[in-house]
């Protein structure tokens, strides 16, 4: 009951700094558990992917959030109610990652942004490997999700105008079977994978660090990325 009050602030305050277009809801899985990535450009993302969620699935949503939003003395606890995990954004989080792991296990729903902190450039950054771990090590489904238009709510805001929000949701995707646990350029490979699932769903202006990407490329073609992520980890290790 909590979280789908939450759902329903986010969704006035969403009403309130502008309109939403939300596509691909077709493709959220009936049940979880799954991991939700996406791209991160503004606050209004958490928000916007708690609109998009189905209600009967908000109850059993958990996600990352910096530890620095854990300090604030009504911001902190409220997440943490609504499945908030705090991790530290700049260093290997093993706690904050072994509770993620655990609530995926449970069948969470869990959501992340894998490059690990907000852009600041408008434009996608260097993803982390946070994700492609976590789904590497509980084996479920990917749910991509791009978000466009979340970087412009506190400009518009600042010029009393409002915002054109869009929120896309491609199809769930699961990693490829190395037949061995995955090691670090493994992981690497992987987040390639991720992101250029998130990148396919965005305009090419958000492309950012991905946009000469050969997996991204390959997969605007209408073709399987994975063979190219896999050539790129090739050529670093020759």
């Amino acid at each position: 009951m909590f979280l789908r009050l939450v759902q329903k602030i986010c969704s006035l305050l969403l009403f309130l700094l502008g309109s939403r277009r939300l596509s691909g809801l077709e493709n959220i899985p009936e049940s979880g558990p799954y991991l939700v990535v996406t791209n991160h450009m503004g606050a209004a993302d958490i928000p916007l992917v708690y609109v998009a969620m189905p209600s009967d699935q908000i109850e059993n949503l958990s996600f990352f959030i910096g530890e620095k939003w854990e300090k604030p003395f009504f911001f902190g606890p409220l997440m943490r109610r609504a499945g908030g995990i705090y991790i530290n954004r700049y260093r290997l989080d093993r706690k904050a990652l072994r509770s993620a792991m655990e609530a995926i296990k449970a069948g969470a729903i869990f959501g992340l942004a894998p490059e690990g902190t907000r852009s600041r450039v408008g434009e996608m950054i260097e993803a982390r490997d946070g994700a492609a771990y976590l789904a590497s090590r509980t084996n479920v489904p990917i749910l991509p999700i791009g978000l466009v238009n979340t970087d412009r709510a506190w400009p518009n805001l600042r010029r009393l105008r409002r915002t054109a929000f869009e929120l896309h949701v491609g199809e769930p995707f699961e990693l490829p079977d190395l037949g061995r646990r995955p090691k670090g350029k493994d992981l690497n490979a992987y987040t390639e994978l991720i992101m250029v699932e998130i990148a396919a769903l965005i305009p090419a202006r958000y492309h950012g660090f991905y946009k000469d990407s050969p997996a991204l490329a390959a997969r605007l073609r209408g073709e399987d990325p994975w063979p190219y992520c896999q050539r790129n980890i090739a050529q670093a290790d020759s």
